[in-house]
Parts: C-alpha cells; sequence; structure tokens
C-alpha cells in the first residue's frame, strides 16, 4: 500500500516562512504530516469509489434478472432495512435511479481523485517529497506488489530425513 512507505523531505525549501499562506507547513515534520493525511484521503476515496462501484454493479445484476420477467410479478425490496412487497413495475424505475445516482457519484469521487493526485504531485514536488523504499519491501519491482511476503519454508530436496 502507498500509505505505508516512510518519507524523505529535503529542507531545501522549508528554512523560510511563507507569511502569505497561513496553512503553509513550518517545518520537516509538518510537511510529512500534511503529505500523510493528504494520501491518507487518496486512499479513503479510492476505497469509496470500490465501495460504489461494487454497489453499482449489485444494481446492474438486480435490473438484469427482473427485467425480462412480467411487470406485474411480485418482487421484494429492501428499503431502510425493511423489506416491502413490490411489483417489478414498480421497483425497476426506482433501482434504475439508484444506479444512475451511483454513478454520478462515482463520476464526481473520480474528480476528486484526479484533483487530490494533482495536488500530492504539487506537494511532492514543491518540497521535493521522494518514498523511501523500507528494508523489508523487495526491490524488484517487478515482483508481487500489496501481497502477503509470508510462505512456506521448503528445504532442500532430499531422500533421507
Amino acid at each position: 500500500m502507498l500509505g505505508c512507505l516512510p518519507l524523505i523531505v529535503h529542507s531545501t525549501m522549508m528554512a523560510s516562512k511563507h507569511e502569505d499562506d497561513p496553512n503553509e507547513p513550518v517545518n520537516e515534520q509538518a510537511v510529512a504530516n500534511k503529505y500523510a493525511a493528504m494520501r491518507s484521503e487518496l486512499n479513503q476515496i479510492y476505497s469509496k469509489i470500490t465501495e460504489l462501484e461494487m454497489e453499482a454493479s449489485e444494481h446492474s445484476l438486480v435490473i438484469n434478472a427482473i427485467e425480462p420477467l412480467e411487470p406485474s410479478r411480485r418482487c421484494y425490496r429492501m428499503i431502510g432495512g425493511v423489506l416491502v412487497e413490490r411489483t417489478i413495475k414498480e421497483v425497476l424505475p426506482a433501482v434504475h435511479r439508484n444506479k444512475e445516482g451511483l454513478e454520478e457519484v462515482i463520476a464526481r469521487l473520480n474528480e476528486a481523485l484526479e484533483k487530490k493526485k494533482k495536488d500530492i504531485a504539487e506537494l511532492e514536488t514543491k518540497y521535493k517529497i521522494r518514498i523511501r523504499k523500507t528494508d523489508g519491501e523487495m526491490k524488484d519491482d517487478g515482483s508481487e506488489k500489496g501481497g502477503s511476503s509470508q510462505g512456506v519454508l521448503v528445504g532442500p530436496a532430499s531422500g533421507s530425513e
């Protein structure tokens, strides 16, 4: 994950305070904290987009399942934790509206995600932030990413034990 990497912040631009911007970090630790908070927000946006995409996918499955059925057929819908009986004719438009609303929110979150990425890139450039890999991480970038490094220890293949 991106949020767990240590930071290197060069102090070339840290020596002078900027009086014109009260939100301007005053030292390396403040910059590192601001950067970590921004990365955390970025990860939260990613998580929310993923969650909403899954929900939109579930809406699509429901639509595909009930659309070919007879409109007067009974179906059940969960509304605020209460299961209500309706007809497909009543439920289908509501499910379509909900799916469209989810897709609209996903689009807005994607815009926010791009803006946050741009803000992070600007902060990285302004303060010359570099991400340092820890010793526990693999040096080869082509290997597994994000996976667990635990495994089974296998000894030499010998016939005698």
